[in-house]
């Protein structure tokens, strides 16, 4: 138990240096133009922004903190962890908005909290294998790269709106889980072998690549429907995926039989929880849901509707 203290501690500061992020980020994507399209030039109307770069210095924050999470711990434990983000966020929205979050969030808040708990407290993961080898990569990858494609392509086929939200949330969440699963191999070389072998490993440059890929998906997803669409798929797709990399690539145990009765319980407690935090008032405002022809988005220092 005390072993689970280091990673748990750095799981959780990261879900809260993402959740900051995120309420900065949200808020300065809903000020540059969109597109039915994935626009390149997103990115560099975002980088003009001031806010959304304390945003990603705070992104920086938490990959710092999830590094030494997954070096420290295992997969399945602390990826499931990042559940919490969705509370977090919108608990310091109402605090940066001087928004109340109402008695319902703070009830949604406590179901995401306990289910994770109990989830946790049942799958009881264990083990940390430091190495995965090429032969276990190869088909995660392949996998794990041509779902994101694929979900990709066909949201790209549907207009505006929660379909397409939901494909670019599950894109995004395939691509932060499998970046997870990268970072944890690379903090270990970088451990066991040193900068050399840290920097000319391949596993640095595909956390990179894949990493980048899910900030692109997640900026247009945010942009593309109301965030009751995308963000559980975004939130239960990276915890679900993470819990079996965990197990197939990193060979990390959980507990099944008559355990999978109380897991079920808490991964039901969690999707109940996030969905209605996805519904309330406040976490719609942090999106771009439906915006109306000729509509403005809302200017700096002018309070979101």
């Amino acid at each position: 138990m005390q072993s689970l203290l280091l990673p748990v501690g750095f799981a959780l500061a990261s879900a809260l240096s993402n959740a900051t992020a995120t309420v900065l980020q949200r808020q300065e994507a809903l000020k540059v133009p969109s597109s039915s399209g994935l626009r390149p030039g997103l990115m560099l109307d975002l980088l003009r922004r001031p806010l959304w770069l304390a945003g990603i210095a705070a992104v920086l924050v938490a990959g710092v903190c999830q590094a030494l999470a997954l070096n420290t711990g295992p997969l399945a434990i602390v990826q499931p962890l990042f559940v919490l983000e969705l509370p977090l966020a919108l608990i310091i929205a109402s605090m940066v908005m001087h928004r109340r979050l109402p008695r319902a969030g703070w009830g949604a808040v406590g179901l995401v909290v306990v289910g994770l708990g109990i989830a946790l407290a049942a799958l009881s993961p264990t083990g940390n294998r430091t190495q995965v080898p090429l032969d276990r990569w190869v088909p995660a990858l392949a996998f794990c790269g041509g779902a994101v494609v694929a979900l990709s392509a066909v949201a790209l086929r549907r207009p505006v709106g929660r379909t397409r939200a939901a494909l670019l949330g599950a894109a995004t969440a395939i691509s932060y889980a499998l970046t997870a699963a990268l970072m944890k191999s690379a903090t270990h070389i970088l451990e066991d072998e040193g900068a050399a072998a840290f920097f000319t490993s391949w596993e640095v440059y595909a956390f990179a690549v894949t990493g980048g890929t899910a900030l692109f998906l997640l900026e247009n997803a945010l942009q593309a429907g109301p965030l009751v669409a995308s963000q559980p798929a975004l939130t239960l797709g990276d915890a679900t995926l993470s819990l079996l990399l965990g197990v197939t690539l990193y060979e990390e145990h959980v507990r099944t039989g008559w355990w999978l009765l109380p897991e079920l319980l808490g991964l039901a407690l969690i999707t109940v929880g996030v969905f209605a935090l996805a519904r309330i008032p406040l976490a719609e405002s942090l999106v771009a849901a439906e915006k109306t022809s000729g509509a403005s988005p809302p200017q700096a220092g002018q309070p979101l509707p």
